[in-house]
């Protein structure tokens, strides 16, 4: 029996630049060397997508990953059939928010039953899911109440740098607020967790402050380091792990790009996305940590400016797989 992972894509909303990547990245035929690849999206609009990007690969509408045949040169999706022919790229469409949201219960579906080992998945357009009436943020916390995961963490990984959150899809103010010594705990032990899977027997792990230079000491800031942060890494140690902070996250990422450490805990979205997009906007891959399936994700948007020309680069698609394959459990 073979031990590639099974691998489900979800093709995010029709109208953005995910059926597109998925065809350019799956004409790269060394990902079947390490993986079986399936789509759970539209077979039509995969199709739309091969023409315009020259893919050459055919496409094949399959009902179960057992149907599959996962060799080169097809591409097998399970086709939920849900995207309108003439729905135009890069336009907002109802039609595409509901179709989104239909792939990715799908492929939890399939993932959940064992039929698949990991989940990846394209860009949904949230203006889009919310019109169809799935209201919310993202992909991971539509995958958290799909899964029934009371709580999960976003880890965004690019060369040299893994980055996991804190919080994410809130606002600033909201953020200070959620964040609290255990919330912190857990999410360097989901960070920690998942490194180890990467090979990494004991991980440096990094925990951003939250204020100016993490505080200075109490003079920037209302203690926060002191309260929410400082507890949390002291557990940590206590257990032995290899945690530091809370440091100044300014020159933080510097240093992990260097070297020094293999994992940085970002207290709230835009300290983390913001480093790693600078070093890897096109290749960056998202990881859901905490969930009972595996999920890796491009890290881009649904670029509705570009869609339906063949321009969108397939790197962070192709980083999404390679990393799904070498983080799932293995088929038994």
């Amino acid at each position: 029996m073979t031990t590639r992972p099974r691998i489900a894509i979800t093709m995010g909303d029709a109208a953005g630049v995910g059926p597109e990547v998925i065809m350019k990245a799956l004409a790269h035929r060394e990902l079947y060397a390490i993986a079986r690849l399936l789509v759970v999206g539209d077979a039509k609009r995969l199709g739309r997508a091969g023409q315009i990007v020259r893919s050459g690969l055919a496409v094949r509408a399959i009902a179960d990953p057992e149907d599959a045949g996962f060799e080169p040169g097809v591409v097998d999706c399970i086709d939920l059939a849900l995207v309108p022919v003439d729905t135009p790229f890069g336009k907002l469409s109802t039609a595409c928010g509901e179709a989104a949201y239909r792939f990715i219960e799908r492929a939890v579906a399939l993932a959940v039953a064992g039929k698949v080992d990991a989940i990846c998945t394209a860009p949904l357009n949230k203006e889009a899911l919310n019109a169809a009436g799935h209201r919310y943020p993202g992909h991971t916390e539509m995958l958290a109440e799909l899964t029934g995961t009371p709580e999960v963490s976003l880890m965004l990984i690019a060369p040299g740098m893994r980055v996991i959150h804190v919080t994410t899809h809130i606002g600033l103010v909201d953020a200070v607020e959620r964040i609290d010594a255990g919330l912190v705990e857990r999410t360097i032990a989901r960070g920690r967790e998942l490194v180890r899977r990467a090979g990494v027997p004991e991980p440096r792990i990094a925990v951003c402050g939250i204020n100016p230079h993490a505080g200075e000491s109490g003079l920037f800031g209302r203690g926060e380091e002191a309260t929410k942060i400082e507890p949390a890494i002291r557990a940590c140690v206590a257990r032995g792990w290899k945690v530091e902070g809370p440091l100044p996250a300014d020159t933080l990422f510097y240093r992990a790009l260097k070297g020094d450490f293999d994992l940085i805990v970002a207290m709230y979205h835009d300290q983390g996305h913001g480093a790693v997009k600078a070093v890897a906007f096109d290749t960056g891959v998202n990881i859901t940590a905490g969930l009972p399936v595996l999920r890796t994700s491009v890290d881009h948007g649904t670029a509705f400016d570009i869609a339906g020309t063949g321009k969108a680069d397939e790197g962070s698609m192709l980083e999404a797989l390679r990393q799904a394959a070498a983080l799932a459990p293995r088929p038994s």
